[in-house]
């Protein structure tokens, strides 16, 4: 199947940009700009592989801090995006915006 490229611009959390493919519904890469290294390195490697609707289910509402926001419910946020998009769009070089 075809793998779709997307970007995704989180709001109020440190990392800056969010980098991910999907091939038939699993994760098959994700990076990440800014933020913590380790923690967003071990977010994508326990990400990939995984089906995009079981991260939302896992990382939706996950907060950082005091903010109410996290890396991971940014994610979830950019996932649950590019899911509920109607079939037959182009995805490839999506960009979107965190709320």
């Amino acid at each position: 199947m075809a793998v779709s490229k997307h970007s995704f611009t989180p709001r109020g959390v440190c990392a800056k940009k969010f980098h991910f493919e999907l091939e038939d519904g699993l994760i098959r890469r994700l990076s990440f700009q800014g933020g913590c290294p380790g923690n967003l390195q071990g977010l994508a490697r326990l990400a990939e592989g995984r089906p995009a609707s079981e991260l939302i289910g896992l990382l939706a509402g996950l907060s950082c801090g005091n903010k109410e926001t996290s890396c991971p419910d940014q994610l979830a946020r950019a996932l649950d995006r590019v899911l509920k998009r109607k079939p037959g769009l182009k995805s490839r070089g999506t960009k979107t915006q965190g709320r």
